[in-house]
């Protein structure tokens, strides 16, 4: 996991420049649960952020970068969120946060409200999302791509209903999720691009088709270079992978109407 992290044109260590308030990289490497490492400096300067980008290969990662933009810099505000195996990203900010705040956390079951330990918009979107994923399946459950897409694209669509206003920016909501088996990214007021291999160092130069088997799949919020083929995904889209690492894309109004 090296290179896309601190050796491409575009690394997330160059990023990292504009991007100085903490980094985060959570690993599956053995067993369901991901080895998670954070940092509160700029990971440009943080020798420990390219060891651990170095340190090993997984079957997934999530990798993040912080501009503080909600909340404080401290350890509790740092990406990724993690519950259980579920680990979260945000890039993006909701709109007027302050004003929405509990009305955005009543969104989220009791039992994640309890867990808050952060003052951040996206930590409370992750408990949102946890929310309404186990309101459809055990917790212990291992669900199908298709109902994470869908309690991802539920999250965003209630978040913007209390946070939204005509004439103002909307929420941002470029949210990536995984449980080290399937991996599920969105796309909303943010830039969000993807690449593919249908094999070992052959990346797919278009689209994969629907279901489709693939060696490896990457998303990020900026092309980030490299000899990898960088597709844009459309606004208000999701794409993702599921267990088998079969392509799975959707439109967010195609997932809220599927399970209404």
């Amino acid at each position: 996991m090296h290179a896309p992290l601190v050796a491409e044109r575009n690394s997330l260590r160059r990023q990292s420049l504009e991007h100085p308030d903490g980094w985060g990289i959570a690993a599956y490497v053995k067993g369901p649960l991901p080895e998670v490492a954070h940092g509160l400096g700029p990971a440009h300067l943080d020798p420990e952020f390219e060891r651990v980008s170095g340190l090993t290969k997984a079957r997934a990662v999530l990798a993040h970068i912080r501009l503080a933009s909600v909340g404080e810099v401290s350890p509790a505000n740092v990406h990724p969120f993690v519950y259980g195996r579920w680990a979260f990203c945000h890039n993006g900010t909701l709109a007027d946060f302050r004003r929405a705040q509990l009305e955005v956390e009543r969104l989220m079951a009791p039992k994640f409200r309890r867990r808050l330990v952060g003052t951040t918009d996206s930590e409370r979107c992750f408990g949102i999302f946890l929310s309404r994923l186990f309101s459809r399946v055990k917790e212990d459950a291992h669900p199908p791509v298709e109902l994470v897409a869908w309690a991802l694209a539920e999250t965003m669509d209630s978040v913007a209903r209390l946070t939204d206003r005509p004439g103002q920016p909307r929420s941002a909501m470029n949210f990536l999720v995984t449980d080290g088996e399937l991996m599920v990214a969105t796309r909303r007021g943010r830039s969000l691009w993807m690449s593919s291999e249908a094999e070992p160092d052959r990346p797919l130069r278009g689209w994969p088709g629907p279901a489709q088997r693939l060696y490896a799949f990457q998303v990020a919020s900026e092309h980030l270079g490299g000899q990898d083929v960088w597709l844009e995904v459309p606004e208000e889209g999701v794409v993702g992978v599921d267990s088998a690492v079969r392509f799975f894309a959707a439109p967010v109004p195609l997932l809220l109407g599927a399970k209404a």
